[in-house]
C-alpha cells in the first residue's frame, strides 16, 4: 500500500452501498455537522465549509485551480464501507504468521508471479542493474499488493480520501490529517496528469495501481521507466518495476545485502524484551546479539551491519524469530509490518526457487506449495 494493510483481500468483497439518498452537506457558508450513525449510505460532500477551506489552501500550495477542485470534491461521496475497513481488527485477535504467510505464498500467486516476471524481465534486469533491487523482490511486492493486477481496489479514490479526510471514524486514533495530505496530493496529481478525479479507482485507503502507491508516494517516487512520456502504474510493467525499485532505493536498499538471518532468541526474558524493544528498527550488532544470548547463524554472525530481533507470532504456538537487516527495514517502509515484509520476502524466495535460469517453460507446469 503503499498503504497495503492486511485487508487487501477484502477489496473485492465490499461494493458501493445502495443509494438511499443523495444530498449535499451544507453550503460554502455552513459549518460542517457531525455525521450520525443513522446517516444515509450515500451522501455527496457538496460545498462544505471545511472542504472549501481545505481546497483553497491546497490549491495555493500545489498550484492547481481551486474552483476545479471544489467542483470535483463536491461530487465525492461518503463511503460507509471505507469507514468500516479502516478500523483496526477486533481486540484479542491473535496474530498468526503461518496463516498470514499462506495467504500470499501459495501456488496460484506463484504461478502468476512467474508469468509477470517473464513478461517484464527486461525491466526487472534494468532495475536491478541500476538500483540493486533483485527482480524477485519487485515481483513479490506486486504479488502481495494486488495479485498482479487482480485486486487493485474498486473504490473511487476521491470518495475514499474524502471520507477519511472529512469524516474519519471514531474509535481509533484520528488520521484525518494524513488523509488530507493524500487528498491534496491526489488532486495535484490529477491536475498535472489531466486525469478525471472521479474516474480513478483504488483501495479503500486511496492506494492506486499495481504497486498500490498512495498519492503522495506516487508524486515522490513513481517514474517513467520506459521513457514514453507518462507514468502508468495501472498497466505499464516498465513503470511499475521502475517505480517499486526506485522506492526501495530511496529508502536505502543495499545491493546484495540479505534481508534477514536465522536466529534463536535470548533465553532470558529480560534480554529478549530488551532486544525486541526497538521493534523492526535495526539496532544491534552481531556482537550485541551474542552478548544478549541471541544465537545467529553463521551468515548472521559475519554480518557487519545493525540488525533487529523480529518476532512473528503464530497464534497459540511458539513465535518465529528472524534477525532483520537494513534491507528488511526497507521492505517495511512499503508497509509498516514485519508480517508483510516476511510475506514479500518468502514469496520472493519461492518465485526465485521456482524459476530456473534461462527456462521459459515453467509457467505452464503445475506448482506445489513451497517448503518453509
Amino acid at each position: 500500500m503503499i498503504f497495503s494493510v492486511a485487508g487487501l483481500a477484502r477489496f473485492s468483497s465490499f461494493g458501493i452501498a445502495p443509494v438511499l439518498l443523495v444530498i449535499q452537506l451544507g453550503t460554502a457558508h455552513a459549518a460542517p455537522a457531525a455525521r450520525a450513525d443513522s446517516a444515509p449510505d450515500v451522501v455527496t460532500y457538496g460545498r462544505r465549509e471545511d472542504l472549501v477551506a481545505f481546497v483553497q489552501q491546497a490549491a495555493e500550495r500545489q498550484g492547481f485551480d481551486a474552483d476545479w477542485a471544489i467542483e470535483q470534491l463536491a461530487q465525492a461521496r461518503y463511503q460507509p464501507s471505507v469507514a468500516r475497513l479502516v478500523m483496526p481488527p477486533p481486540t484479542g485477535t491473535a496474530k498468526n504468521w503461518d496463516a498470514y504467510r499462506s495467504r500470499f505464498v501459495e501456488p496460484q500467486r506463484i504461478r502468476e508471479g512467474l508469468r509477470w516476471w517473464q513478461a517484464n524481465e527486461r525491466w526487472l534486469n534494468d532495475a536491478e542493474a541500476r538500483w540493486g533491487v533483485p527482480p524477485d523482490m519487485v515481483v513479490a511486492i506486486v504479488g502481495v499488493e494486488t495479485f498482479y493486477g487482480r485486486i487493485m481496489g474498486g473504490f473511487k479514490v476521491i470518495d475514499a480520501l474524502a471520507t477519511l479526510s472529512f469524516d474519519f471514524p471514531t474509535g481509533r486514533s484520528d488520521r484525518s490529517g494524513f488523509y488530507r495530505n493524500e487528498l491534496e496530493s491526489f488532486l495535484a496529481w490529477c491536475a498535472a496528469e489531466q486525469r478525471d478525479p472521479l474516474a480513478v479507482k483504488g483501495s479503500y485507503a486511496g492506494a492506486m495501481g499495481l504497486p498500490q502507491f498512495m498519492p503522495s508516494t506516487l508524486q515522490k517516487y513513481a517514474i517513467d521507466f520506459d521513457g514514453d512520456g507518462r507514468i502508468d502504474l495501472d498497466s505499464n510493467g516498465a513503470d511499475v518495476v521502475g517505480s517499486v525499485a526506485h522506492y526501495f532505493a530511496q529508502f536505502g536498499w543495499q545491493r546484495d545485502m540479505p534481508t534477514h538471518f536465522a536466529v534463536t532468541p535470548p533465553a532470558e526474558l529480560r534480554d529478549r524484551a530488551l532486544m525486541l524493544a526497538p521493534d523492526i528498527v535495526p539496532s544491534f550488532s552481531a556482537q550485541q546479539f551474542a552478548e544478549r544470548g541471541a544465537k545467529l547463524d553463521d551468515a548472521g554472525r559475519a554480518h557487519d551491519g545493525p540488525m533487529a530481533l523480529v518476532m512473528l507470532q503464530n497464534g497459540d504456538a511458539e513465535p518465529s524469530y528472524v534477525a532483520g537487516t537494513r534491507n528488511f527495514y526497507v521492505v517495511t517502509r512499503y508497509n509498516w509490518s514485519s508480517y508483510y515484509a516476511m510475506a514479500v520476502i518468502e514469496l520472493a524466495r519461492a518465485l526465485r526457487q521456482m524459476r530456473p535460469a534461462g527456462s521459459q517453460q515453467f509457467v505452464d507446469e503445475p506448482l506445489n506449495s513451497p517448503r518453509r
